[in-house]
């Protein structure tokens, strides 16, 4: 595979999400318009270190492809970490960076079919959120999606309300928003028991998982451990 060049990103514009999370929107210069699948990540070049391999940091795309020349990170600030702070404090409307990508193999699902679940915690929903707006977007009908977004508190809980929106509005979508550390109306616990008794049944369930990597290792145990084969797991990992 041909290595991908290097592009410019100019910062439009950023918006806060919860504590200590803030989207990022970039406008790719030279180009009408930025192709990529939902689900895909890119690659930052920031001003961090002299040496190269210390100055990349990697991001799922968390819009969608809509035809334009914009893309959208989604970035939670790191205690003492060098890149969040550059994109916190130092990178303003107007300022670029270099990036490189898309590229990613964890995307969207080409067929729709059959039972999918989407598994995440904290901004590992970022990829998620790109599949499913494209989907609510190009007006398609998955036949069962679940997206399972876990989270410590309800002030943690991103897209809340857009994700609730799109599951009363598309077909065979489901939206299950889980907290571990706060009292609630809603689901509470941890991802884990509402996709074991979601996926109860269903011997074509796909997997797709993002987020911490200890949800993710342990996620990946127990789907294993319910008969599934790895063949049916996808991953994306965050920290």
């Amino acid at each position: 595979m041909a290595l991908l060049s290097w592009q410019t990103g100019k910062l439009i514009d950023t918006a806060e999400h919860g504590p200590a999370t803030r989207s990022f929107r970039f406008e790719v210069t030279g180009v009408n318009d930025f192709t990529f699948k939902p689900g895909q990540f890119i690659t930052l070049d920031l001003p961090i270190h002299e040496k190269p391999n210390k100055r990349l940091r990697s991001y799922s795309i968390v819009s969608w492809p809509d035809g334009t020349n914009q893309f959208e990170l989604l970035v939670v600030q790191t205690p003492g970490g060098a890149g969040t702070q550059f994109l916190f404090h130092d990178l303003q409307p107007g300022g670029e960076i270099k990036f490189r990508g898309a590229q990613g193999v964890f995307t969207i699902p080409e067929d729709l079919n059959g039972s999918i679940f989407l598994i995440c915690t904290g901004t590992g929903v970022a990829p998620f959120r790109s599949m499913i707006q494209y989907i609510y977007k190009q007006g398609l009908q998955p036949e069962n999606l679940h997206l399972i977004y876990g989270c410590r508190t309800r002030d943690e809980l991103l897209y809340f309300e857009e994700f609730n929106q799109m599951a009363s509005e598309i077909p065979g979508f489901h939206y299950h928003p889980v907290l571990s550390r706060e009292n609630w109306d809603g689901l509470q616990g941890r991802v884990h028991a509402v996709y074991e008794s979601l996926c109860a049944g269903k011997p074509e369930s796909r997997f797709y998982l993002c987020g911490w990597k200890h949800m993710v290792d342990e996620a990946r145990q127990r789907i294993r451990d319910l008969g599934f084969p790895d063949k049916s797991v996808h991953l994306e990992l965050y920290g």
